[in-house]
């Protein structure tokens, strides 16, 4: 098999606008969570959320460009700058008419969805914006990253709710391995912080509450007081390229993407299987596809986020996949961070893994006061401080709605 690695980074955070910026919130255990302002949280039991902090669409696109874009798509076109400057392809047209997009999107334009159903209400269902559906389908963010930068390659968007980001770096992977690309842009996207999105999360009891006059300790994986995961937002996009190719021209190179797997838990709409075996296969898959033992794996960067159901089901998949390699592994959440991103978490915790890699330093799982070892939380999670340590090998995993288990595994080179 071709090998492929990483030579561009882009992201947009509610840690930071850029790559820089987001790494170190992250390395000095910053917290992105605060009171809700992209709307009126009043009305609502959850009041807070990860947002993107004093973004500017105009910094990174066309301004007529933007206004026909949801906040999704601008996020996304902003990384994927960022990463093609980064991978210093910005300005080689050839090599850019051959590349192509794979983005993982687990829901799309859902502000532009509650505006546009509100219109159709509101004129006795005969008027909504025109553009409607160009705005809110999964699709046009890496539409619209191929219009931007001239990318005329496969242009495919992944949906598999939470898994969504790990899913379309995988499937990118794959396609440069078997010669289809040798360049390709791939990552994720999500922006579903809006009233709609509140209610409906809020109904599943699947976001935390509790934590409105503090928001910053909201988010908690594997504490016995987290209650539920905090919706998140952004973008990332990595550049991936065949080994060879990006040596030829110079490139600098991050890392290796050496290994993916994916399963499917066959088992609920919404709960991951508490039993682990089909999450800890999917992460055996990923190490057998990269060639390594669970003893040669540094960091394993967590779904984590802050749910009873995932943190202790997703522990028990470490035992399953580790064995008693798993006691001593570092692993983390940054979701204590940077909330729930949706289809933008996998992508950005790959990031995490990468930067982990490049700095030898293990992120903190903030917030981390009283680990739930009696409900099945019994690993090293790095509580609340990042260490510095040795990172040849990263390991992150993502678990979806529907039972979509995806990992990958990142290598230094």
């Amino acid at each position: 098999m071709r090998r492929v690695v990483v030579t561009g980074l882009g992201c947009v955070s509610p840690l930071g606008n850029s790559v820089d910026e987001t790494w170190a919130a992250v390395t000095s255990g910053k917290s992105g969570i605060a009171t809700i302002t992209h709307y009126d949280p009043a009305p609502f039991k959850v009041k807070y959320a990860a947002e993107v902090k004093g973004f500017n669409p105009d910094n990174y696109m066309d301004p007529k460009a933007a206004r026909k874009m949801a906040l999704f798509t601008q996020y996304a076109v902003a990384a994927a700058k960022m990463a093609l400057d980064d991978s210093r392809l910005i300005d080689d047209k050839d090599a850019l008419d051959a590349a192509g997009v794979f983005l993982g999107v687990g829901i799309g334009g859902f502000e532009v969805t509650e505006s546009s159903i509100g219109s159709y209400f509101k004129t006795n269902f005969q008027r909504v914006p025109p553009m409607t559906i160009p705005e809110l389908i999964p699709n046009e963010a890496a539409a619209n990253i191929s219009m931007a930068f001239g990318l005329h390659g496969a242009t495919h968007t992944v949906a598999t709710a939470c898994a969504s980001g790990t899913d379309a770096i995988g499937d990118a992977l794959d396609n440069i391995r078997c010669g289809r690309h040798d360049i390709l842009l791939a990552g994720g996207a999500e922006s579903t912080i809006n009233g709609f999105s509140n209610i409906s999360f809020t109904v599943l009891q699947a976001l935390s509450s509790k934590w409105a006059d503090d928001p910053a300790k909201a988010s908690r994986p594997f504490d016995k007081q987290r209650d539920g995961f905090v919706m998140g937002e952004g973008a990332t996009i990595l550049v991936l390229e065949e080994y060879e190719h990006a040596k030829s021209r110079g490139a600098h190179i991050y890392a290796e993407v050496a290994g993916y797997g994916s399963t499917s838990d066959g088992y609920h709409l919404t709960a991951p299987n508490p039993d682990g075996i089909i999450g800890g296969r999917c992460m055996t898959l990923a190490m057998k596809d990269a060639g390594i033992s669970p003893e040669s794996v540094n960091y394993y960067n967590a779904h984590g986020t802050s749910t009873h159901l995932n943190d202790a089901g997703e522990t028990k998949m470490l035992h399953t996949a580790f064995g008693e390699a798993a006691k001593k592994l570092h692993v983390s959440s940054t979701k204590s961070m940077t909330g729930h991103c949706l289809g933008n978490a996998g992508s950005l915790e790959a990031l995490m893994c990468i930067k982990a890699i490049e700095n030898n330093f293990i992120p903190p799982t903030i917030n981390l006061d009283d680990q739930d070892v009696e409900g099945g939380c019994d690993l090293d999670y790095t509580p609340n401080k990042g260490v510095e340590a040795k990172v040849d090998v990263a390991m992150s995993a993502n678990f979806g709605f529907g039972g979509h288990n995806g990992c990958l595994v990142f290598k230094r080179v």
